[in-house]
């Protein structure tokens, strides 16, 4: 195995071991969707969140069922309700 393989396999690795935490810290300050449990999406920009997945969105569009329902400035999204995050692409 030459060097180069070595480091590329090292680099893989590394990023096949990422956390969710390490997902979350990159996703800071960028447009998100956030799914609830209940079915409705939130589609803004993370502004923070805590260890009990507690959110704060900037610029925030609520959707149900595909269709735009609701624009908020700011919304808050309490952790227990949250299904999943996912980053938008760019």
């Amino acid at each position: 195995m030459s060097t180069d393989e070595a480091i590329t396999g090292e680099a893989e690795s590394q990023q096949a071991k990422r956390s969710p935490s390490d997902f979350l810290k990159t996703v800071l300050g960028r447009p998100v969707s956030v799914k609830l449990n209940s079915g409705a999406d939130y589609k803004g920009v993370l502004a923070c969140l805590d260890g009990y997945m507690n959110i704060a969105m900037e610029q925030t569009e609520e959707y149900e069922d595909g269709q735009l329902k609701a624009k908020y400035g700011d919304c808050f999204i309490r952790g227990n309700n949250v299904l999943y995050i996912s980053a938008k692409k760019k």
